[in-house]
């Protein structure tokens, strides 16, 4: 079966975050001065092989933690959903 992960990776809240820093200040400059705290990371889309749901969640886990995040700076939250079928 095919399954669809999407994977948002955000830094760890207790961490700066330079990017959302700059955006957050930029947002004064463009005339937005109520939008605050932003937080810059990343959205991943994949699509995983495998036998079970079980077995896609434990495959997504893998590549978060070998790949797609660095655990020391980074965390991950992610869904899946079985793919459907192409017509």
């Amino acid at each position: 079966m095919k399954f669809k992960a999407e994977i948002n990776v955000m830094p760890h809240k207790a961490l700066l975050d330079p990017q959302g820093k700059a955006i957050s200040k930029s947002m004064t400059n463009i005339g937005l001065p109520e939008i605050t705290g932003v937080r810059m990371g990343k959205h991943i889309h994949l699509e995983v092989e495998a036998e079970s749901e079980e077995a896609a969640k434990a495959k997504v886990e893998e590549a978060c933690q070998k790949l797609l995040t660095n655990q020391i700076t980074e965390y991950y939250e992610f869904t899946l959903a079985q793919a459907e079928l192409e017509a």
